[in-house]
């Protein structure tokens, strides 16, 4: 069966959760969701990577702007270094041993900086033109339509070149990463999905189709694609 390793979000108190709707999506695309612990020993995330056909990185706080160069200014929200650190080693290292990577909301920011990019640090206040994007009262509702690239991963996944998407986020590419594809934006312009065009399937989507999955399937579909590329 395949194995999709998902990466967790992290308490105050050091404990490591994450959101029932990552397990139930996985699930329901017929692979086995595993929890990954927050270790930065390098073997033992090479270990880990051995024993998963996808890496799933998941939402959650906000990445450390100081890991693009950039102060941290008051409207950018709560940050976990450690975290930072073991998300970005294990997504280059699967990079570089070719694991499919989904990267979902913080999993997308995270891809963009490892590969070199920068974040708005707040979409409201640093974008010109914004519409809301922190929909957080209606997390599981759609609220705004994305338009999609044509032939890109998502594109090529839903069938679809405009859809609608909820969305939980208040940060955004604001500079691509080397080597990544712009794929699908919001009506105000912002980057709303990434492909590493490279690699068999590395993309990346700032909504949350996890929360969709059960009731649409256009986000069904990507988590289908995802592991049916995990199963080759």
């Amino acid at each position: 069966m395949i194995v999709i390793g998902i990466t967790p979000a992290q308490t105050e108190n050091g404990n490591i959760t994450i959101n029932q709707d990552y397990v139930n999506a996985v699930a329901r695309a017929g692979a086995a969701p595993v929890l990954l612990p927050l270790i930065e020993d390098e073997k033992a995330q090479i270990a880990l990577l051995a024993r998963i056909n996808g890496l799933l990185l998941s939402g959650g706080p906000d990445v450390d702007p100081v890991l693009y160069g950039e102060e941290k200014i008051s409207q950018c929200g709560e940050i976990s270094a450690q975290r930072d650190k073991v998300e970005i080693s294990l997504f280059l290292k699967a990079l570089k041993i070719g694991i499919p990577v989904l990267g979902i909301c913080r999993g997308l920011q995270v891809m963009n900086v490892a590969l070199g990019g920068a974040l708005y640090q707040d979409i409201e206040t640093q974008m010109e033109g914004a519409i809301k994007h922190p929909c957080y009262d209606t997390p599981r509702d759609k609220v705004h339509e994305v338009t999609v690239i044509e032939n890109s991963f998502i594109h090529r996944i839903t069938g679809l070149k405009r859809f609608s998407v909820n969305s939980r986020h208040h940060q955004g590419i604001k500079r691509l990463g080397h080597g990544l594809v712009a794929t699908a934006y919001s009506m105000d312009g912002l980057i709303e999905a990434v492909d590493y065009p490279q690699e068999r399937f590395v993309t990346a989507i700032e909504w949350h189709p996890e929360s969709l999955s059960d009731r649409f399937p256009e986000a069904r579909a990507i988590f289908n694609a995802f592991a049916e590329a995990c199963g080759k």
